[in-house]
């Protein structure tokens, strides 16, 4: 699934789409397009403009666009990818096919020159926005501070986990970097948040940053160590201890009951 690193691959290619014109807007499915957007809205707003930028809050791609157009703003779900003039960074997602069906294309951008900057969705659970509500997001996982930790696990009695996949709180962080960061940590996913130590919450701090830059570099939010473990009567790859499987903040959660507390 897409999450903030992903994400970032698919910031680094739009990158490449910096300085071209968008001369065509592709939106063939309405309910892809959020806000009460419609075809001929999104259209008549970015035809004709330059891409002067790209940013990435947690999992939201922004692309810049010149004078005063809004900012577009594209969210990818579980299964969405991007390519650009037919070449896609990402072709295999942890819960997506590996197929690239041309029904499948949700909106694109047809640059000068004829290349096109592709969204393809199987199921339909990203979107595309103009001027998005980023101050709706938290900070950044993979930037964030002990102060904006703290800040972010607050006082809370939810669920560790649960506090972790709050975008309004941290953004960026899914299911599969979530598992990953608190095996690494030891911290049990189900504990209350409130319940951390200061010496824990530092240390989580640092465990955020760090999981995912060693998951970028290795090549995506599916490649931790506890991820070949995730599946029924499987056991810790730390210690061999047999792993949990729960339902904690809506999503099936892997976590191991001797180091994780």
């Amino acid at each position: 699934m897409p999450e903030l690193i992903e994400v970032e691959v698919y910031r680094r290619l739009a990158d490449r789409a910096v300085g071209r014109r968008i001369d065509a807007v592709e939106a063939p499915d309405d309910w892809f397009l959020k806000g009460g957007l419609t075809p001929n809205v999104v259209e008549g707003a970015l035809t004709g403009a330059t891409i002067t930028g790209t940013d990435r809050i947690g999992k939201l791609l922004l692309v810049h666009l010149d004078g005063d157009r809004p900012e577009l703003g594209l969210r990818f779900g579980m299964t969405g990818r991007l390519a650009l003039d037919g070449e896609a960074p990402i072709t295999d997602l942890e819960y997506g096919s590996k197929r690239d069906l041309p029904e499948w294309d949700r909106f694109a951008l047809v640059l000068d020159g004829g290349a096109r900057l592709r969204m393809a969705d199987p199921r339909r659970l990203g979107g595309v926005e103009l001027d998005p509500p980023v101050e709706a997001l938290g900070p950044d996982a993979w930037t964030i501070t002990l102060a904006q930790l703290r800040t972010a696990l607050g006082t809370s009695t939810a669920p560790l986990k649960a506090r972790l996949l709050d975008q309004s709180k941290i953004a960026g962080l899914g299911n599969l970097l979530v598992d990953e960061t608190l095996w690494r940590a030891g911290l049990d996913p189900a504990r209350p948040t409130r319940s951390l130590a200061d010496a824990e919450v530092k240390a989580l701090a640092r465990r955020i940053r760090s999981t995912v830059t060693a998951l970028f570099d290795r090549g995506g939010s599916h490649t931790g160590d506890l991820q070949a473990a995730r599946h029924r009567e499987s056991t810790c790859p730390r210690d061999g201890a047999p792993l949990q499987r729960r339902t904690i903040g809506g999503r099936t959660t892997y976590s191991c009951p001797v180091h994780q507390r």
